[in-house]
């Protein structure tokens, strides 16, 4: 299906408001409150949308548009809905804090490893990176939020509720953004332990030795390690800035899957410690997960993005830990880029599937974590045509090995990546209880948002025709899986749908590929309204049917009396002028249509001197 994102997006926003809303009051339903990163993503859906396109806004009941409005009808009217969002989105924020602080509790996404147990309540509590990110975002559009819809309401009692829900989201933003600074983590070790083997062995691919390994990791990382141990600081324990500055030893660094154990509290002014309560003590192990890395990198950007900036929703203390959090976006992806990239003739990225340092989990589930990370970097520096050419082979060879693009056979392990989906043992968690694990089932709206990331960055005319049929491909199997009776009508996911041999999902409904869905339609959305690639060999035909055109009008208005100005002739006199005018101006940036604007104008005068006889052609 062709990537239609408004039509797509109201669509979702339809199926939300069908679900979630009974005559405009919110149902959080019965999983609602179970996981801090569930409810997040639910707003997500809405409140997303709302804040990153102009004509999808909610903060202004005086510039709702209709179709939206009648997506989200059972919210109420363009009025009601601004309001309910203020009580929902207050509902939100006293739910997930606890009696001193915000809290960020998995919830029902922890599950544990061995099926006969469960988890305690204490482990279900504990806070998650995906929690922390999202709420980077959520938090965001809340504060833009309200900060228009604000200046258009008189009445005192949401005026007041404004105000108080603005200081909750606030210090729920810096407590997320606190517990990212200590769930960062850096992890050290030596090329003989068998952690540094296996990393040996990804770099190497059984074609370097040991030494010859180390020596390219210390060229290609000798910078980075550098501003890893002068730089970080905040969150981060003082032993790894001594072990990093020994270059014989190898090195990750990301994002745990929660709090380090032993990371040392963010020290914050006394107002901001205040707010945030007291920083609880972290659990899991001080290894990165590459699942948990990509969550912290989508989140942060949105610190620093164009909207946070012009309508200043940050603190000056709230902007030192931005910063803070923006060095360790910038060196984990150029970390990850230069790990994907490390050999020139052979990228590991390339030789799929991507096999974890720690575990020795392999999936392609981690290739497309790696990917995401290259995605990020090659968008922050604008990627070279063979970087994006390669990138884009690794997502179609994901896509088809996925079985999204090719079809499936008997009793294929593909696809266990979309049910029940790739796990990950949560390191650390056994100390609090059962060992704990997290699902991964989101593979193909990943893949479809770097898919469209990666269009978005092309202006490479062929890669981004390859990309484009590749995220059509992508949305028709997920529209596919969209949830066709009962609860959740419109949403997803029902992988039974495209997968008829895999097991029917229990629980609720997946708010998790839902959010991820929207976030693509977003991201399509900015895509489309970026220009057009611009051809230079059809910028060559414009400018010479330009250049005919403009001499062939300039010899009908020498040889032909002037028309009266209100005549056939003299307005299409007029006409003429102005589509040459407009091709001119649309020259640089779609030269396509000003080819067809130039041959408009040729036919057009060939009609003039056809219409004064064969002499006036020449013939």
């Amino acid at each position: 299906m062709q990537i239609k994102p408004r039509q797509n997006l109201l669509e979702v926003w339809q199926a939300i408001a069908r679900h979630s809303f009974d005559s405009g009051a919110w149902e959080w339903g019965e999983w609602g409150g179970r996981s801090s990163v569930a409810d997040a993503e639910r707003l997500l859906c809405l409140l997303y949308p709302a804040t990153e396109i102009e004509p999808f806004r909610l903060d202004d009941p005086d510039t709702t548009q209709l179709d939206v409005e009648r997506a989200l009808r059972n919210a109420g009217d363009s009025s009601e809905i601004p309001m309910n969002l203020v009580e929902i989105l207050g509902d939100f924020m006293d739910r997930h804090r606890g009696e001193e602080s915000p809290t960020f509790a998995g919830g029902y996404y922890f599950a544990p490893e061995d099926p006969e147990l469960e988890l305690s309540e204490e482990q279900e509590q504990v806070g998650v990176v995906d929690s922390y990110s999202m709420s980077i975002t959520l938090c965001l559009a809340t504060l833009g939020f309200l900060k228009v819809y604000r200046g258009k309401t008189q009445r005192a009692s949401t005026l007041a509720r404004i105000d108080e829900l603005r200081e909750a989201t606030s210090a729920r933003l810096t407590a997320a953004m606190v517990s990212l600074l200590r769930s960062f983590t850096v992890n050290v070790v030596d090329i003989g332990s068998d952690q540094g083997q296996a990393l040996a062995r990804l770099l190497g691919r059984g074609r370097l030795s040991d030494r010859q390994i180390l020596q390219r990791f210390q060229e290609r990382f000798k910078s980075l390690r550098a501003l890893i141990s002068e730089s970080v600081t905040l969150g981060l324990d003082t032993d790894v800035a001594d072990q990093l500055r020994n270059e014989n030893r190898l090195f990750e660094c990301g994002w745990a899957w929660s709090l380090v154990k032993g990371a040392p509290e963010v020290e914050v002014e006394a107002q901001t410690a205040q707010d945030i309560g007291k920083q609880p003590q972290g659990v899991a192990k001080a290894v990165p997960y590459l699942y948990f890395t990509v969550v912290a990198l989508d989140g942060i950007p949105d610190l620093s993005s164009e909207r946070t900036l012009v309508l200043g929703l940050l603190t000056a203390e709230q902007q030192r830990l931005a910063d803070a959090l923006r060095l360790r976006w910038e060196i984990t992806q150029q970390y990850w880029s230069g790990i994907a990239r490390f050999d020139a003739a052979t990228w590991p990225l390339e030789e799929i599937p991507w096999r974890t340092t720690l575990q020795q989990l392999e999936s392609e589930y981690f290739s497309l974590s790696v990917a995401s990370i290259l995605v990020h970097d090659l968008v922050r520096r604008r990627a070279t045509d063979d970087d994006l050419t390669r990138t884009v082979a690794v997502m179609e060879r994901l896509a088809e090995r996925g079985r999204i693009t090719s079809r499936t056979a008997r009793e294929d392990p593909a696809i266990g990546l979309h049910n029940p989906g790739v796990t990950l043992p949560l390191l650390g968690s056994e100390e609090i209880g059962p060992a704990m694990k997290w699902t991964m089932a989101d593979f193909s709206a990943q893949l479809l948002k770097r898919t469209i990331q990666l269009c978005a960055l092309s202006r490479n005319i062929g890669s981004q025709d390859r990309l484009l049929s590749l995220a059509e491909s992508i949305l028709d199997h997920l529209w596919a899986r969209r949830i066709s009776e009962g609860d959740g009508v419109g949403l997803w996911d029902n992988v039974h749908a495209v997968y008829p041999e895999s097991p029917v999902r229990t629980g609720p409904l997946s708010w998790s590929i839902t959010e991820r869905v929207t976030e693509c339609m977003v991201a399509a959305h900015g895509l489309y309204n970026q220009d057009p690639i611009r051809s230079p060999e059809m910028t060559s035909l414009a400018q010479a049917a330009l250049s005919e055109a403009a001499h062939l009008f300039g010899k009908e208005q020498l040889e032909q009396p002037a028309p009266a100005p209100k005549s056939p002739q003299g307005e299409e006199i007029k006409g003429i002028e102005a589509d040459l005018r407009r091709a001119r101006q649309l020259l640089d940036k779609q030269p396509g249509t000003a080819h067809a604007l130039a041959l408009g104008v040729l036919a057009r005068l060939y009609a003039l001197a056809r219409a004064r006889g064969a002499d006036a052609l020449g013939v």
